[in-house]
């Protein structure tokens, strides 16, 4: 790697080009563009990511003191604020839509050995939702209550990485479980759910589609119980059940058998229901896989707190989209770095080392590298010291 780049230049070496470029042609992004194309666009957007900068005014300030060096970061384009304010405007989101895509295509394989927790090989996927509040003044489209508007991010999340491999941005109002009719199901895959995507008529096609699921009861579930099997209580086990559902339209919805499996939390001491299509697991693995369903609550809690994702630098849904995409473009690309140079530390050492050190001319890997403190002895005998003893 040529140490002569700066930390910026070195991290989107990793981008694919050629496949970025497609994403661009398929959506004719670059029409009647001169000076400022949609790769400008995608770097300023991800520099600001990874610099945490707050505004449009902030990133142009912040890369226009660094004028000599955007060239060698890939940087063609003037940035000036109204330049990338009417890009992400005017540009379709769906280039970097694509893109994203591309990117969650060529991460999973690398996390495909991680470590579950489970003793499963078959994929284990966490489907869920969060939304993101918006002022429904600046933000007419968002509608999600009367005087409040809002979007929702539903991530169909790959536990083992975590990866997100499924997104769809809507506006508030629209029902989590509506979503379920535009995923593809994956034969053999298990698709863990809260109580929010309880449909029984959708959920009969992923059985049908040769899917698992595991998924939390509601209180008033009908049902008849044909066959309990034993459980060690000692776990927090209650009962393993098959079960029949009873309801005059659950029962015509969801014709086949349920296993339904209690369980209480020995630390809260919460009772918990699921229901699955799953027969051949221990119950306890079915309680550890919906267990596992919190790291997509801790997938959304990362990118809220480290990227910029609740404050958004335009207010059409053109541009709102557009930063989301790139957000979790740079997500993935991050994970990809972290995983190929074989790096030890965190997603979010890996970008607090980048937000102070981007300029700067350094070997990605000697940045990322834990300096050891020096000893007393080290110094120069020769140096005044500023504190005497």
């Amino acid at each position: 790697m040529n140490t002569g780049k700066t930390l910026f230049a070195q991290v989107m070496e990793f981008l694919p080009l050629h496949e970025f470029r497609q994403c661009v042609h398929r959506y004719h992004g670059n029409y009647k563009t001169q000076s400022f194309s949609c790769l400008d666009q995608f770097l300023c957007m991800s520099f600001a990511q990874m610099t945490y900068r707050e505004s449009l005014r902030d990133i142009e300030t912040c890369l226009r003191s660094m004028q000599s060096k955007l060239y060698h970061m890939g940087i063609r384009g003037n940035v000036s604020r109204n330049t990338l304010a009417h890009a992400n405007e005017v540009r379709d989101w769906r280039i970097y839509a694509d893109f994203a895509q591309v990117l969650i295509h060529r991460a999973r394989p690398l996390y495909r050995g991680e470590d579950l927790g489970l003793d499963l090989d078959q994929t284990v996927y966490a489907l869920d939702a969060t939304t993101i509040d918006l002022c429904l003044a600046l933000f007419p489209w968002a509608r999600f209550r009367k005087h409040k508007g809002a979007v929702k991010l539903h991530t169909l999340l790959d536990l083992r990485g975590p990866i997100p491999t499924f997104i769809e941005i809507t506006d508030g109002k629209i029902h989590d479980v509506k979503i379920l009719d535009l995923l593809i199901p994956e034969p053999g895959a298990f698709y863990v759910m809260d109580r929010g995507y309880l449909d029984f008529e959708r959920l009969h096609h992923l059985h049908q589609a040769q899917s698992f699921f595991v998924i939390r009861a509601k209180s008033n579930l009908r049902a008849c119980r044909l066959y309990s099997h034993p459980v060690d209580k000692t776990t927090g086990l209650q009962c393993d059940q098959t079960i029949r559902l009873t309801g005059p339209l659950t029962a015509q919805n969801y014709p086949d058998h349920l296993r339904r499996v209690r369980y209480v939390d020995p630390k809260t001491h919460k009772r918990l229901v699921f229901l699955t299509n799953q027969f051949d697991l221990p119950p306890l693995t079915i309680a550890q896989l919906y267990k596992s369903r919190w790291q997509v609550e801790l997938f959304f809690k990362w990118i809220k707190q480290h990227l910029r994702i609740k404050a958004f630098y335009g207010t059409s849904e053109n541009a709102v989209k557009t930063q989301i995409w790139i957000t979790i473009a740079t997500y993935v690309l991050i994970a990809i770095i972290r995983k190929q140079l074989g790096l030890k530390i965190s997603l979010y050492a890996f970008l607090q080392i980048l937000s102070v050190t981007a300029f700067e001319k350094t070997p990605l890997l000697r940045a990322c590298l834990k300096i050891p403190e020096q000893k007393q002895t080290d110094q120069n005998q020769n140096q005044l010291m500023l504190f005497t003893l």
